[in-house]
């Protein structure tokens, strides 16, 4: 996956992915919990306000989606229908796909 390129210096794949995994189980469980909300986006991108080991861990909302959906609780991916249902669309998966992401509730259509 993408996300797993952004490695530190010596850091390994292996390493990464460990990093990835530990900091989207978290969001899963901050989602199960209802701590955090994610938000769906006019275009359909998702975010997760104020998930701080995401960016700690330099991983991003569309990584941490993509996880979720793959491996997450049920409880979170609930979490995210929820939000899908609140604002009246779908998260689209293709514009996840091309970079549409959020920061401080701005959105933007670049990768990075």
């Amino acid at each position: 996956m993408p996300c797993e390129t952004r490695r530190l210096p010596n850091q390994t794949i292996s390493q990464r992915k460990e990093e990835i995994k530990t900091a989207v189980d978290k969001l899963s469980a901050a989602l199960a919990a209802g701590k955090i909300k994610p938000v769906v986006g006019v275009k359909g991108g998702i975010a997760f306000p104020g998930w701080a080991e995401g960016q700690q861990g330099r991983v991003s909302d569309a990584c941490a989606f993509r996880r979720l959906l793959s491996s997450g609780s049920a409880l979170a991916k609930m979490a995210i229908e929820r939000a899908e249902t609140l604002a009246g669309r779908r998260v689209d998966r293709q514009a996840v796909a091309q970079g549409l992401h959020a920061h401080n509730g701005v959105w933007h259509d670049h990768k990075g």
